[in-house]
């Protein structure tokens, strides 16, 4: 695939070769699956409801069921008003979900569909709920499809009864995997706070084999815990990309007070996160978790010749990039390159003010780049270890460099969803990753003498 790539620097201003994203209406897609008995609906053509079915199915290994416009011709021309009525009256009759969760495409943002018009419009069932969310696929990124479709569940469901609030907190988790949402789920459980989580895809995608069919596992939040949402005291934003807007738009919506933090990956961010709920609700950390955190401070203790000072490039979603930077400087590696496919300079200030509090200098931090970039600034000066998604493993092995496999999405290899990257727990398993990799790495090129059975 890189036999290609030419010699030397290359400048491109115009448009991008090796994108470090993929379009708005997938994460808008996976945010609606977070819905219990949700089905997502792309307003569009159908190319686009199966292909952004396939790559999520890819990465969760779990069958994504949405629906489609199914635009032809007609509807392009004309406008897709029919078919999506067409299509709520089917979905409801055929499937029965209790939600239908709509995001448009390229196609039907180009042709100007006014969709909130056409839902009011719709032959909707007692008891049953539509929302819509605008996810141009020419603009953003999945992050943006994400947080977009988050605002939505907040504009049409969350409601506030009173002026009293419950002692309740709302988690907005990021665009993280199952594995990492049941992570959080516990931490929370742990400090003996209630919570409410949406989306919430455990459950959903990572649900068990079993006997019996269900088209709508247990999982997901309900519509009356998001509509509850409005009554908590607290709402924690993880991941500023993917979250804050629907934090946000829930203070402004319902005065829940909104607190933005980095994706608790990492020592520092999970920290922060315990100690913002400890904080707000007064309650105490238990043992068990102050003897994971202890257990994360030996292990580091105890490997952190295997990877001090190793040079590192980190790419993938802002979110993830963010907390993984910050964790790799605390592990004591130093973030060479890093770099997001998604727009946002905020992401360029957040990552070069750690890297300038840590000593680190020299360093390449990019939003809205591509992987033809970071292998450009790879070829010049090479680092030690390669962190991302499965889309690196080419510049990985074109350039013989150890990849771990983090974020969104790993087409290559399975378990990842399941496996929370998130907490202490999600701590211990990237320190053995990234401790591995390398190691890998010296034993495979070490003579025997170097390298035996005990380093």
């Amino acid at each position: 695939m890189l036999d290609c790539v030419p010699e030397g620097h290359v400048e491109h201003t115009v448009g991008k070769i090796n994108p470090a994203k993929t379009c708005q209406p997938i994460g808008a897609m996976y945010a609606a699956l977070g819905i219990h008995a949700c089905l997502p609906h792309s307003h569009g053509s159908q190319g686009c409801c199966a292909y952004h079915r396939m790559h999520l199915t890819r990465h969760f290994r779990e069958q994504v069921l949405a629906s489609s416009s199914s635009f032809t011709e007609g509807a392009s021309v004309f406008g897709g008003a029919s078919n999506l009525k067409t299509s709520i009256k089917n979905i409801f009759k055929i499937y029965n979900p209790d939600v239908i969760a709509i995001h448009t495409t390229c196609l039907s943002e180009t042709i100007g569909d006014d969709v909130s018009t056409i839902i009011k419009q719709s032959e909707i069932p007692e008891g049953k709920v539509v929302i819509h969310t605008n996810t141009p696929s020419y603009v953003g990124s999945h992050i943006t499809g994400f947080s977009n479709m988050c605002k939505s569940m907040d504009s049409y469901l969350a409601q506030a009864d009173g002026e009293t609030k419950k002692e309740q907190v709302n988690v907005i988790p990021g665009f993280t995997n199952p594995g990492d949402m049941r992570e959080i789920r516990r931490i929370v459980s742990a400090l003996g706070i209630k919570l409410i989580m949406f989306p919430d895809t455990s459950g959903v995608l990572d649900a068990p084999l079993t006997n019996k069919y269900q088209m709508y596992p247990d999982g997901g939040a309900t519509v009356a815990e998001i509509r509850d949402s409005g009554n908590s005291e607290l709402t924690i934003a993880l991941g500023s990309f993917a979250s804050n807007a629907a934090a946000d738009l829930l203070q402004e919506k319902c005065g829940v007070t909104g607190i933005p933090l980095k994706l608790p990956i990492g020592l520092k961010a999970t920290d922060d996160f315990i100690m913002a709920l400890k904080d707000w609700f007064g309650v105490e950390i238990p043992k068990d978790l102050a003897v994971e955190r202890g257990q994360v401070i030996d292990t580091l203790i105890d490997t952190h010749f295997h990877y001090q000072g190793k040079s590192v490039a980190i790419f993938g979603d802002p979110d993830h990039v963010i907390a993984m930077t910050e964790f790799a400087i605390t592990m004591g590696l130093v973030p060479k390159y890093v770099l997001t496919g998604t727009p946002g300079k905020e992401f360029e200030t957040i990552v070069q003010k750690m890297l300038d509090e840590a000593g680190i200098t020299g360093s390449k931090v990019k939003a809205e780049g591509d992987l033809f970039e970071l292998h450009e600034w790879i070829r010049e000066e090479k680092v030690d270890l390669l962190i991302g998604t499965s889309y690196g493993k080419y510049i990985a092995r074109k350039e013989d460099i150890p990849l771990v496999r983090f974020g969104f999405p790993i087409l290559d290899r399975a378990v990842h969803p399941l496996m929370p990257v998130v907490g202490y727990r999600g701590c211990l398993r990237l320190i053995e990753q990234i401790s591995d990799a390398l190691l890998e790495r010296r034993d495979r090129d070490a003579l025997d003498e170097d390298f035996e059975l005990i380093l």
